[in-house]
């Protein structure tokens, strides 16, 4: 189902909750990548999410339960910079290609334990558990 409406902004009760919980730009950005992916990829829905998942995290990053602008465009983990046939792990949402300072800003804001002495991958592990626990709290699970 298309994810633009008329007015050619996304329509946010057909998008998944952490970006009904985004910026406007966000939930563009996703929906208009989706319908696109859609109809290049004759419909198939699964396809066009993860497409349009990617899209988003090139200047999107996941913190807690939404979509935050990244402070740097580009591949947010191994997964993306392999491309489509890459078989590295995704990080999430999480910006694993940023600055290890970066990682513990926003560690800091989650109020993740211990971050201090964390390196990146741990600090990475942790935002995305973090993120996965507060998406869960806002939906309710």
């Amino acid at each position: 189902m298309p994810k633009t409406g008329k007015n050619n902004h996304a329509r946010k009760e057909e998008l998944p909750s952490t970006l009904q919980r985004s910026e406007q730009k966000a939930q563009d950005t996703f929906a208009k990548t989706y319908d696109s992916a859609l109809d290049t990829y004759d419909n198939d829905e699964s396809r066009a999410a993860r497409a349009a998942f990617a899209s988003l995290k090139h200047s999107y990053e996941k913190v807690g339960d939404h979509w935050e602008p990244k402070e740097k465009r580009g591949p947010s983990d191994k997964r993306a910079e392999g491309g489509l046939d890459s078989s590295a792990p995704t990080a999430g949402g999480v910006d694993a290609n940023a600055s290890k300072e970066h990682l513990y800003k926003r560690a800091q804001e989650l109020h993740i334990n211990g971050r201090s002495r964390m390196n990146k991958d741990e600090l990475v592990q942790a935002l995305q558990k973090a993120n996965e626990t507060a998406t869960r709290k806002a939906r309710g699970d």
